[in-house]
């Protein structure tokens, strides 16, 4: 075969630079995947000039990281993959209104496969294929131009010059309304895709300067409880961490639906008013287990540290984790611990999840196999979303009709709400049938501490699910539910007077209460226990 031959069978395959298929792409990331940022940006200004000229700064910056990143034979494929997951990104935003943080991007990273099959939908799919791989199909297609390595950097070198100058230019022409938009809308730049998920992801893979490699640093080393530890009654605490309740639907705190019967009915002390330490368990779940809290947040620091659970068990506290949810996020290294599956209730478990009454499948044998001052975590699945209509079996169908698909945006809010409701009025029975256990115990004093770890929108202001920056994160997702149950036993041997805890409930609390409370349950002495944060010191009869 002649090379004309050769020529005329690849006409469909036309020579491009890898120069102009950045900017042809970038150009198609600023018209097509960014109508979050510029439905923000006409909700912040009118100013044409303001908005042609952050346009054009978004393509320059987003042609000079392409140009940065993509050479050789990798640049078409580079370019391909970020059209994909571009699309995959712009679905989120727009149906679910997600902002890509490095929180955000860090709750990707550590979603397991069950909740990313809940996350696939036809539309998605859909969406995917014609807003990123048909484009990159096109560009896999085109053809690099033969050029030698010298004039391949010269040139690249003056597209990245020209890119940067534009950006400059582009930006200085309207810096005061720009900068000002920026204030305003704090995060704005979170929604210039793809350039936040691919600064995100940057800043969580980079090497952390207070990150630490070896083990974790010890808390409490002088952890101890009192000699007559040994002499009373064991105790058992049992703390069931919810997961995406939020307060203003918990019966307990006066909804209008009365999501919580079961636990009404109970002797349960209710507090309305606490704060989640963030808005995703990736964050909530350590920062609640930890002595920093959101008082003092590093996310470093915490998760290089131990948390409450190794205190207590360096006292001689029993610890055991069981799990319904994504794991521990590293909470129960070192602490014995078992993930629930259909091995241990087949019946209660389909499709890779299970309801959250497998929490209770063996645990009396685990109690009795369980000698002396135990804490049992029970980390549930509680509404996890999108899918909350899957998260209770049908008897807890109580409110209809709900939204019985993951892309909530195709529900109107009450059929949301009345998913999310049935799920928290199943969790409500799970609790219960837990505090039944717990009156039935003889050998111990027992406690049960119910705490949400975060909340969740449900199309509020135009949002979904959970994980917006804390900074500004709407109170649905920061308002979350706490309830506690003490057994008579456990009120009369830690001297509690009820009436003054009654009191303290009505006052606000939050996450950061959840350590220095516990060690208190169980009187274990040490210096990283503050007395002003445990919830129970100030009722606490000599």
């Amino acid at each position: 075969m002649t090379a004309n031959q050769r020529g005329d069978n690849r006409w469909w395959r036309p020579q491009v630079s890898v120069e102009v298929l950045i900017a042809l792409v970038s150009a198609y990331f600023l018209l097509v995947t960014n109508g979050p940022l510029w439905a923000a940006v006409r909700a912040g200004t009118s100013s044409t000039s303001v908005m042609l000229s952050l346009g054009v700064a978004v393509f320059a910056l987003h042609a000079l990281i392409f140009g940065l990143l993509c050479w050789g034979c990798l640049a078409r494929p580079l370019l391909a993959l970020l059209l994909v997951v571009t699309a995959l990104a712009h679905w989120y935003m727009t149906r679910f209104a997600v902002v890509f943080d490095a929180e955000m991007i860090r709750n990707v990273l550590h979603t397991d496969v069950a909740e990313s099959r809940e996350l696939m939908t036809v539309g998605m799919l859909l969406h995917v294929v014609l807003l990123g791989m048909a484009p990159a199909v096109l560009v896999l297609l085109t053809r690099s131009k033969p050029r030698s390595w010298r004039r391949g950097l010269l040139v690249r070198g003056g597209f990245l010059l020209a890119m940067l100058l534009l950006a400059g230019a582009a930006v200085g022409m309207s810096s005061q309304g720009v900068f000002a938009l920026m204030r305003t809308d704090k995060v704005l730049r979170y929604k210039i895709t793809p350039g936040n998920y691919i600064v995100s992801l940057i800043n969580v893979i980079k090497p952390s300067k207070k990150a630490s490699s070896g083990p974790r640093q010890v808390v409490g080393a002088d952890a101890k409880r009192p000699a007559a530890a040994a002499t009373r009654k064991p105790r058992l605490l049992v703390l069931a961490v919810g997961e995406t309740v939020r307060g203003d639907h918990w019966g307990l705190n006066g909804y209008a639906r009365q999501t919580t019967p079961e636990l009404a009915k109970r002797n349960v002390l209710n507090f309305p008013d606490v704060t989640a330490c963030g808005t995703s368990t990736e964050v909530s779940l350590p920062c609640m287990f930890s002595p920093q809290g959101r008082e003092h947040y590093d996310r470093d620091a915490i998760r290089g540290h131990e948390s409450v659970l190794d205190v207590a068990a360096r006292a001689g506290v029993q610890v055991l984790w069981r799990d319904n949810q994504s794991g521990c996020k590293g909470i129960c290294i070192g602490v014995q611990s078992h993930t629930m599956g259909p091995d241990d209730a087949a019946n209660l478990c389909a499709a890779g999840r299970c309801f959250d009454e497998i929490l209770l499948s063996g645990l009396q044998a685990k109690l009795d196999a369980m000698p002396g001052d135990v804490i049992i975590v029970l980390h549930m699945l509680g509404n996890h979303g999108p899918n909350y209509f899957e998260r209770y079996p049908p008897a807890f169908e109580r409110w209809t009709p709900v939204c019985k698909t993951p892309e909530l945006s195709r529900c109107t809010q009450a059929q949301i709400a009345n998913a999310y409701d049935n799920a928290i009025l199943y969790s409500d029975s799970v609790l219960a049938h837990l505090i039944d256990l717990l009156q039935a115990q003889t050998q111990r004093d027992a406690a049960m501490l119910y705490v949400s770890d975060h909340g969740e929108s449900l199309g509020e202001y135009g949002l979904y699910l959970h994980g917006a920056p804390y900074a500004i994160a709407p109170r649905q997702q920061l308002h979350v539910p706490l309830t506690l149950w003490l057994s008579p036993g456990f009120a009369t041997d830690t001297g509690l007077d009820m009436a003054c805890l009654q009191k303290v409930a009505q006052q606000p609390a939050s996450h950061d209460n959840l350590f220095s409370t516990v060690l208190g349950a169980f009187d274990v002495q040490t210096a990283v226990y503050r007395k002003d944060k445990d919830l129970l010191a100030s009722c606490r009869q000599p």
